[in-house]
């Protein structure tokens, strides 16, 4: 039974505050293509801030998916789980107790 293959615990680490400044970002990109539609609807130019508006928002938001994976995947983590021990997280536990300390003081 030695060719048993390793057991991992996936943890994610991931918290608002790391896709926060993505998300106001992507909100000002909004905010500021519906300013430039409003400026061009008040100009006469219905079709074209429609397309403004679209536009920028097809273009923007493969950025944001983009942004968002990625920082989700760097906050994917996977430990090694101890077979030995009769509970499942000691070898986890000791790197989680560690990442925890180093957040609260």
């Amino acid at each position: 039974m030695d060719n048993e293959l390793p057991k991992y615990r996936l943890v994610c680490t991931l918290t608002f505050g790391d896709i926060y400044g993505q998300i106001i970002i992507w909100l000002i990109v909004i905010f500021l293509s519906l300013a430039s539609a409003l400026a061009l609807w008040s100009a006469e130019r219905q079709i074209y801030a429609l397309a403004t508006v679209g536009l920028i928002v097809v273009l923007s938001l493969p950025f944001l998916l983009f942004a968002f994976v990625t920082t989700l995947l760097n906050h994917i983590e996977f430990n090694p789980v101890d077979n030995t021990s009769p509970e499942l997280g000691t070898a986890s536990s000791a790197s989680r107790r560690e990442g925890t300390a180093g957040a609260t003081s």
